[in-house]
């Protein structure tokens, strides 16, 4: 995750350790999921300015469309390799998200930023049933929200953490 004044200093150098070890670096935007609780958008380096340090030094061309993914691609033009930035914060993918969680405590999440929670553990400790647990599931995505609000001023921050989470 890069965040401004800690690692933003970094990116080139990170990109530049993708290219050289041969995998795809992915970066992820600073996401209001910090343990502290301190996330300020302030904080944030968006996906365009990732892209452009990067772009400066090694250029870039954009791959096409994520669909689903979380990450947007680029491959270097001097055919050494792809890197991804995940712009959670300032490009925001919720419409086309398919992604669902379940934390290490048996909780089901339908996002990172989900304020709900659906008890999986609970009910498969209390002798569910394979039927009752698919509609467990079924009722939890089908409260899978539009968008995460990040920004709006009807956004709550989860109570959980991203290592928390499992994102």
């Amino acid at each position: 995750m890069i965040q401004r004044g800690v690692n933003d200093d970094e990116i080139v150098a990170l990109a530049q350790f993708g290219r050289d070890k041969g995998v795809e670096v992915r970066f992820i935007e600073y996401m209001p999921l910090d343990a502290q609780g301190h996330w300020l958008n302030e904080s944030v380096v968006g996906q365009d300015e990732i892209v452009a340090a990067i772009h400066a030094v090694f250029p870039l061309e954009q791959l096409p469309a994520r669909g689903a993914a979380p990450a947007d691609r680029w491959r270097y033009l001097d055919g050494m390799g792809t890197v991804g930035v995940i712009p959670t914060v300032t490009k925001p993918f919720c419409g086309d998200c398919d992604r669902v969680r379940l934390t290490a405590d048996g909780q089901f999440r339908t996002c990172l930023f989900a304020t709900d929670e659906f008890d999986v553990r609970g009910l498969l400790r209390s002798g569910a049933t394979d039927d009752e647990v698919e509609a467990l599931l079924r009722r939890a995505v089908g409260t899978k929200w539009a968008g995460h609000r990040i920004g709006d001023v009807a956004f709550v921050r989860p109570r959980r953490s991203m290592s928390q989470i499992g994102g």
